[in-house]
């Protein structure tokens, strides 16, 4: 109830109904003093334990040369300074390599730990969205060990309970810019532990020159360039499908040339044979030496000789039923590789039809059923929708080259393979960086690896085929005599 006050100039309304409304306030617990001190003295005991743990040869070359000047004097702590300064010097110059490996990358995992990562570790979680302020107490996950590689820092972190890979998985660009990272990868150590790959530069970006054709005859993996760590990459071409795709330019080449001159040696040995098509007649018709009269590059043509690889697979299977599972290489059964190079074109840019739907039955078959008895698929393309190519599931190992949208990248390697860290559409563009520069996806493993394959130039291609040529004849004219 309200009730009118009289005044010369203004009316007030003023409530007549008493102020029921009860404020609760929160009890508030005062906290004795002591208990306060034990648990701040507790916690101060239990991190100087887990830094002693974890960190043994830091803490005593820290805490070594003042215990020894305390104990013995400063002359005796400068000595024993300079004595292993002198020795570890020289030996950094000389032998980097094992210094490196027993003493290098510790001393540098640490400084990272304490310098950027300790440092930066709570804002990061924080904006970023991975750990939680409630009630006045950060929750936050934890580091559990840092190593350092020639290019890279590698975390294992155990997650927040609750959380999942994806919550991180969709932060690898909050993380990269929050460390000052190239880029971040994230992968499953187990169950509650991730590991956080954060590379400090990008041992890639230099091309690298063709690989040496090997002595023996084998049928693979066969080494064609470099993966991110240093070691050699070797690609699996028997016994699987692999599917290529890149942008114009991104060096999809590199691979295909890489693989045949890997396969070089059991070629001549007649443990392989390569069947190549090659619609943009550019490619492949450097080496029609090597392919001989297993190459085409007309639609028609192409459709011929993969119906012809189809009725091989066809012969193996019926002769391989109830006998034997795997298909070993010999003389009288090779491994028989299909190359396509711009698949695309033959399955949906020409106008044909009929042809389309050949070469598609083809393609679709050999990859369902060849890899058992020896006849694998390599396809290289540009657009990789699944309107332009409708079996790229049917590729067990997938290769993703510079690409234009990032949607295009889980086109490729499957869903999720971009936020596991394989951000094949920010491949530079420069051919000296990026040409040859690609992400792999293998069917045994979900998690894409980084690699870069050699660059087979022109004058390597008419090597090859020289060499090929020239290794084979004598033995013809001989067999001929």
């Amino acid at each position: 109830m309200f009730k009118k006050l009289p005044g010369d100039e203004a009316q007030h309304l003023v409530s007549t109904t008493p102020d029921t409304a009860v404020v609760f306030r929160p009890a508030v617990v005062q906290t004795p003093a002591i208990i306060t001190i034990v648990i701040f003295a507790w916690r101060l005991l239990a991190g100087l334990v887990r830094l002693t743990w974890r960190h043994p040869v830091a803490l005593t070359v820290a805490l070594a040369p003042g215990a020894l000047c305390w104990l013995y004097g400063w002359r005796v702590a400068l000595v024993t300074v300079t004595i292993p300064v002198s020795v570890l010097i020289p030996w950094a110059f000389f032998d980097r390599a094992s210094f490196n490996r027993w003493m290098g990358w510790r001393l540098l995992a640490w400084w990272r730990l304490i310098w950027v990562y300790r440092r930066h570790w709570q804002p990061v979680m924080i904006v970023s969205g991975l750990g939680r302020h409630l009630r006045g107490r950060d929750y936050l996950p934890r580091i559990v060990r840092i190593c350092c590689t020639s290019w890279a820092d590698v975390l294992t972190v155990k997650m927040i309970s609750g959380q999942s890979v994806k919550d991180w998985s969709d932060r690898i660009e909050n993380l990269a810019h929050g460390f000052g990272a190239i880029s971040c990868r994230v992968t499953v150590e187990r169950s509650g532990l991730l590991r956080l790959t954060f590379p400090r530069c990008d041992p890639l970006a230099v091309p690298l020159p063709a690989v040496a054709i090997p002595a023996e005859p084998s049928v693979g993996p066969v080494e064609i360039g470099k993966r991110e760590d240093g070691s050699p990459y070797r690609l699996k071409v028997h016994g699987t499908h692999v599917l290529i795709a890149g942008a114009t330019g991104a060096g999809k080449g590199s691979f295909l040339w890489s693989a045949v001159r890997g396969l070089l040696p059991a070629m001549r040995a007649g443990l392989v044979q390569v069947w190549a098509l090659d619609p943009k007649l550019m490619e492949l018709s450097f080496g029609r030496a090597i392919f001989g009269d297993r190459y085409a590059a007309d639609p028609a043509a192409c459709a011929d000789l993969l119906e012809a690889a189809v009725r091989v697979m066809q012969e193996r299977a019926d002769r391989f039923a109830g006998v034997q599972r795997n298909h070993v290489p010999t003389v009288a059964d090779p491994f028989v590789l299909v190359l396509v190079d711009e698949v695309a074109f033959l399955t949906a840019y020409q106008s044909d039809k009929g042809l389309k739907v050949r070469i598609s039955a083809a393609l679709a078959t050999l990859t369902t059923q060849g890899r058992a008895v020896g006849v694998g698929v390599m396809a290289a393309l540009q657009d990789p929708r699944k309107e332009v190519m409708n079996i790229r599931n049917l590729f067990p190992d997938k290769i993703a080259l510079r690409l234009d949208e990032s949607e295009q990248v889980d086109m490729v390697l499957g869903d999720g393979a971009r936020d596991r860290g394989a951000l094949a559409d920010l491949i530079s563009p420069r051919p000296e960086q990026g040409a040859g520069v690609a992400y792999v996806r293998l069917e045994s493993s979900p998690d894409p690896i980084r690699v870069r394959a050699a660059y087979v130039s022109d004058t390597d291609i008419r090597d090859m085929a020289a060499l090929f040529t020239g290794d084979t004849m004598p033995i013809e004219m001989e067999g001929a005599a």
